[in-house]
């Protein structure tokens, strides 16, 4: 294990973007809760890009508490790769995911860690009296119920309050959007999952920076990991098989119309089946085309692989007071 991982028992990972009015309130109840717990802690906030008091309000907090550690981020570049900045940056064992509007409770840090030490790889939290309405509660659901669909793991809420192993929260490699889907990709790698259920708060103050717009970008994102686990990240498994039930249609048109041509000398070159042939041979043609580009894209991200899309400014660690 590399040097200062093992000291530390528990990270608080945070992406926060313009949240003065939460930030104090959010610092000082997760500062209490790791005091409260035996053993060396840290809160990493991860500053993506505020243009608000909250860096002024970090920065302050850092003269005189020794667990935060701050990420600021170049710019604004959107929760999952903030998420990913502060996993990368973060030294725990155990590492916390937590919104920073406290509608997640950190006094549920404790149960959430304690789930985990029974050996699993994350457990999410589930939020059983959700407070927001019926209109955000019923795409949350559905989203929830198509993710377990899709990957097969049990998870009933895949959003929000999660804690996983440390050594499996630097590994993950999200693309925009999968902080979402933690437990289904952890369970998808192979790794164990467990949920336990937690406290559901309003938002704290200040505003959602999501509104309903963002189901539709989650609907997308679970028929891309549906992609992604029914043809192992290979593109040319999907566009292949839609290529070949197109060539076979094709294969059973223009033998029947062939047969027409010789054997009842019925012209076929301005016929509607001879049209529709030709149109399926060419949509064959060029979705294998796409499949096969497709493919060496995923080769050369994969072989990229280790570039972050997001640039660290700088890291600072709090000292005592």
């Amino acid at each position: 294990m590399p040097s200062g991982l093992a000291s530390i028992g528990i990270s608080v990972v945070t992406p926060m973007h313009d949240e003065e009015a939460c930030v104090q309130e959010f610092l000082r109840r997760t500062d209490a809760v790791l005091a409260a717990i035996p053993g060396d802690h840290e809160i990493v906030i991860v500053d993506d890009g505020s243009t608000d008091r909250m860096p002024a309000l970090v920065d302050e907090a850092l003269t005189h508490m020794k667990r935060l550690r701050v990420v600021t981020l170049a710019r604004n570049v959107g929760q999952c790769s903030a998420l990913m900045a502060g996993l990368q940056a973060s030294r725990g064992s155990t590492v916390v995911v937590m919104d920073g509007d406290l509608q997640n409770a950190p006094e549920d840090i404790p149960a959430l860690a304690a789930e985990l030490a029974r050996g699993h790889d994350l457990v999410s939290g589930f939020r059983g009296g959700r407070v927001e309405g019926p209109i955000r509660r019923i795409p949350s659901r559905l989203a929830n119920w198509l993710l377990r669909r899709v990957s097969g793991c049990d998870v009933r809420d895949m959003g929000g309050y999660k804690v996983l192993r440390g050594e499996v929260a630097r590994s993950l490699r999200l693309r925009p959007g999968q902080h979402r889907l933690l437990p289904a990709i952890v369970h998808m790698r192979g790794g164990s999952t467990s949920e336990i259920t937690v406290q559901h708060h309003a938002r704290f103050a200040g505003r959602s920076h999501y509104g309903l717009s963002r189901t539709l970008d989650v609907l997308i994102d679970v028929v891309l990991l549906w992609m992604q686990g029914s043809f192992k990240s290979r593109p040319m498994y999907l566009f292949g098989r839609v290529g070949i039930a197109l060539i076979a249609i094709d294969c059973i048109i223009m033998p029947w119309l062939l047969y027409e041509k010789f054997a009842m000398d019925k012209d076929m070159g301005t016929r509607p089946p001879f049209l529709v042939a030709i149109m399926l041979f060419l949509s064959a043609l060029f979705i294998f085309a796409a499949g096969f580009m497709l493919e060496l894209l995923s080769e050369a991200n994969n072989t990229v692989g280790g570039v972050q899309p997001y640039l660290v400014r700088s890291v600072r660690q709090g000292q005592a007071g």
